[in-house]
Protein backbone atom coordinates (compact mmCIF):
# COMPACT_ATOMS: atom_id res chain seq x y z
CA UNK A 1 0.00 0.00 0.00
CA UNK A 2 1.40 3.06 -0.65
CA UNK A 3 2.21 6.37 1.93
CA UNK A 4 -0.85 8.93 1.85
CA UNK A 5 -0.29 12.40 2.60
CA UNK A 6 -2.56 15.39 1.26
CA UNK A 7 -0.48 18.72 0.07
CA UNK A 8 -0.50 21.42 -1.93
CA UNK A 9 2.03 21.89 -5.20
CA UNK A 10 4.37 23.98 -5.70
CA UNK A 11 3.96 25.75 -9.83
CA UNK A 12 7.04 25.43 -11.79
CA UNK A 13 8.22 29.51 -11.50
CA UNK A 14 8.48 28.77 -7.54
CA UNK A 15 10.52 25.25 -8.40
CA UNK A 16 12.60 26.93 -10.27
CA UNK A 17 13.76 29.73 -7.83
CA UNK A 18 14.11 26.68 -4.75
CA UNK A 19 16.19 24.96 -7.52
CA UNK A 20 19.15 27.20 -7.31
CA UNK A 21 19.60 27.16 -3.66
CA UNK A 22 20.87 23.34 -4.13
CA UNK A 23 24.15 22.39 -3.99
CA UNK A 24 26.99 23.90 -1.20
CA UNK A 25 26.18 21.58 1.47
CA UNK A 26 28.08 18.49 2.13
CA UNK A 27 25.44 15.59 3.18
CA UNK A 28 22.16 17.12 2.09
CA UNK A 29 20.17 14.42 -0.55
CA UNK A 30 18.49 16.92 -2.45
CA UNK A 31 14.80 16.87 -3.40
CA UNK A 32 13.75 16.34 -7.06
CA UNK A 33 12.22 19.83 -7.77
CA UNK A 34 8.81 18.12 -9.55
CA UNK A 35 8.50 16.63 -5.63
CA UNK A 36 8.27 19.89 -3.94
CA UNK A 37 5.20 20.48 -1.85
CA UNK A 38 3.94 21.82 1.32
CA UNK A 39 2.36 18.80 3.19
CA UNK A 40 -1.17 19.76 4.99
CA UNK A 41 -1.48 16.12 6.33
CA UNK A 42 0.44 13.21 6.20
CA UNK A 43 -1.51 9.80 6.66
CA UNK A 44 1.31 7.25 5.96
CA UNK A 45 0.46 3.65 5.36
CA UNK A 46 -3.03 2.46 5.61
CA UNK A 47 -5.68 -0.22 3.82
CA UNK A 48 -7.81 0.69 0.93
CA UNK A 49 -11.14 1.66 2.89
CA UNK A 50 -9.32 4.02 5.10
CA UNK A 51 -7.56 5.43 1.91
CA UNK A 52 -10.90 5.82 0.34
CA UNK A 53 -12.65 7.32 3.22
CA UNK A 54 -10.11 10.02 3.98
CA UNK A 55 -10.29 10.52 -0.33
CA UNK A 56 -14.00 11.35 0.40
CA UNK A 57 -13.70 13.33 3.12
CA UNK A 58 -10.82 15.72 2.03
CA UNK A 59 -13.95 15.92 -1.11
CA UNK A 60 -16.10 17.66 1.56
CA UNK A 61 -13.72 20.19 1.90
CA UNK A 62 -15.29 24.08 1.28
CA UNK A 63 -12.40 26.66 1.26
CA UNK A 64 -11.50 29.72 -0.68
CA UNK A 65 -8.03 30.32 -2.84
CA UNK A 66 -5.70 32.13 -1.75
CA UNK A 67 -1.94 32.85 -2.21
CA UNK A 68 1.10 31.53 -0.34
CA UNK A 69 4.50 33.07 -0.10
CA UNK A 70 7.99 31.08 1.00
CA UNK A 71 9.85 33.14 3.52
CA UNK A 72 13.22 31.91 4.80
CA UNK A 73 15.14 28.62 5.17
CA UNK A 74 15.46 26.56 8.41
CA UNK A 75 16.16 23.26 9.57
CA UNK A 76 14.76 20.12 11.10
CA UNK A 77 17.14 18.42 14.36
CA UNK A 78 19.15 21.34 15.70
CA UNK A 79 22.14 19.47 17.06
CA UNK A 80 21.62 16.21 14.37
CA UNK A 81 20.12 17.95 10.87
CA UNK A 82 17.76 15.60 9.34
CA UNK A 83 16.43 18.07 6.68
CA UNK A 84 16.71 22.15 5.10
CA UNK A 85 13.39 23.23 4.49
CA UNK A 86 11.62 26.48 2.67
CA UNK A 87 9.43 28.11 5.26
CA UNK A 88 6.20 29.29 4.20
CA UNK A 89 5.01 32.90 5.22
CA UNK A 90 2.09 32.95 7.64
CA UNK A 91 -1.29 33.17 5.88
CA UNK A 92 -4.73 32.25 7.75
CA UNK A 93 -6.57 30.34 5.03
CA UNK A 94 -3.42 27.62 4.73
CA UNK A 95 -4.00 27.22 8.84
CA UNK A 96 -7.39 26.95 7.99
CA UNK A 97 -7.21 24.19 5.60
CA UNK A 98 -4.75 22.26 7.53
CA UNK A 99 -7.32 21.87 10.24
CA UNK A 100 -10.05 20.71 7.80
CA UNK A 101 -7.96 18.18 6.83
CA UNK A 102 -6.82 17.29 10.20
CA UNK A 103 -10.58 16.86 10.16
CA UNK A 104 -11.09 14.94 7.34
CA UNK A 105 -8.37 12.39 8.72
CA UNK A 106 -10.30 11.98 11.94
CA UNK A 107 -13.28 11.18 9.97
CA UNK A 108 -11.87 8.63 8.28
CA UNK A 109 -10.62 7.24 12.17
CA UNK A 110 -6.94 8.45 11.76
CA UNK A 111 -5.43 9.16 14.85
CA UNK A 112 -4.99 13.04 15.19
CA UNK A 113 -1.75 14.59 14.58
CA UNK A 114 0.11 15.06 17.39
CA UNK A 115 2.93 17.40 16.15
CA UNK A 116 2.46 21.06 15.06
CA UNK A 117 1.51 22.36 12.01
CA UNK A 118 4.81 23.72 10.49
CA UNK A 119 4.39 24.39 6.40
CA UNK A 120 7.40 24.17 4.58
CA UNK A 121 8.88 22.24 1.49
CA UNK A 122 11.50 20.25 2.12
CA UNK A 123 14.53 21.26 -0.29
CA UNK A 124 17.16 18.59 1.29
CA UNK A 125 17.46 15.25 3.77
CA UNK A 126 20.79 15.34 5.51
CA UNK A 127 22.55 12.11 6.11
CA UNK A 128 25.80 13.06 8.22
CA UNK A 129 25.81 16.52 7.68
CA UNK A 130 27.10 18.65 10.40
CA UNK A 131 25.16 21.16 12.29
CA UNK A 132 27.51 24.20 11.64
CA UNK A 133 27.63 23.49 8.13
CA UNK A 134 24.00 23.59 7.63
CA UNK A 135 24.22 26.82 10.01
CA UNK A 136 26.64 28.71 7.45
CA UNK A 137 24.44 27.53 4.55
CA UNK A 138 21.49 28.77 5.94
CA UNK A 139 23.48 32.17 7.15
CA UNK A 140 24.31 32.25 3.35
CA UNK A 141 20.78 31.41 1.88
CA UNK A 142 18.46 32.08 4.74
CA UNK A 143 16.42 35.12 3.73
CA UNK A 144 14.83 33.56 0.74
CA UNK A 145 11.94 35.13 -0.28
CA UNK A 146 9.44 33.78 -3.47
CA UNK A 147 6.75 35.70 -4.84
CA UNK A 148 3.28 35.51 -4.28
CA UNK A 149 1.64 31.95 -5.58
CA UNK A 150 -2.13 31.24 -6.17
CA UNK A 151 -3.62 27.81 -4.46
CA UNK A 152 -6.75 26.80 -6.13
CA UNK A 153 -6.50 23.21 -5.24
CA UNK A 154 -4.80 20.85 -3.11
CA UNK A 155 -4.07 17.29 -4.01
CA UNK A 156 -4.21 13.94 -2.27
CA UNK A 157 -0.87 12.46 -3.31
CA UNK A 158 0.79 8.37 -2.71
CA UNK A 159 4.15 7.68 -2.44
CA UNK A 160 6.25 4.31 -2.49
CA UNK A 161 8.78 4.18 0.09
CA UNK A 162 12.21 4.89 -0.84
CA UNK A 163 15.66 6.80 -0.07
CA UNK A 164 14.69 10.78 0.09
CA UNK A 165 10.90 10.65 -0.44
CA UNK A 166 8.96 10.51 -3.34
CA UNK A 167 8.54 9.86 -6.61
CA UNK A 168 5.03 10.87 -5.39
CA UNK A 169 2.05 10.88 -7.46
CA UNK A 170 -1.40 13.08 -7.36
CA UNK A 171 -3.78 10.25 -6.87
CA UNK A 172 -6.86 12.89 -6.86
CA UNK A 173 -7.30 16.74 -6.83
CA UNK A 174 -9.55 18.69 -5.42
CA UNK A 175 -10.70 22.47 -6.33
CA UNK A 176 -11.17 25.01 -3.69
CA UNK A 177 -14.35 26.86 -4.41
CA UNK A 178 -13.63 29.25 -7.14
CA UNK A 179 -10.77 27.39 -7.99
CA UNK A 180 -10.45 25.67 -11.49
CA UNK A 181 -9.23 21.99 -11.75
Amino acid sequence: MPRLFSGIEIPAEIAERLIVLRGGLEGARWVDPQNYHITLRFIGDVDGSTAERFSEALADIAAPPFSLTLDGLGSFGRGRPRAVWAGVASCNELSALNRAHENAAIRAGIEAESRNFHPHVTLARMRGAKADDVATYLSYNGAFLSAAFPVTRFVLFSSRESRGGGPYVVERAYPLDGGED
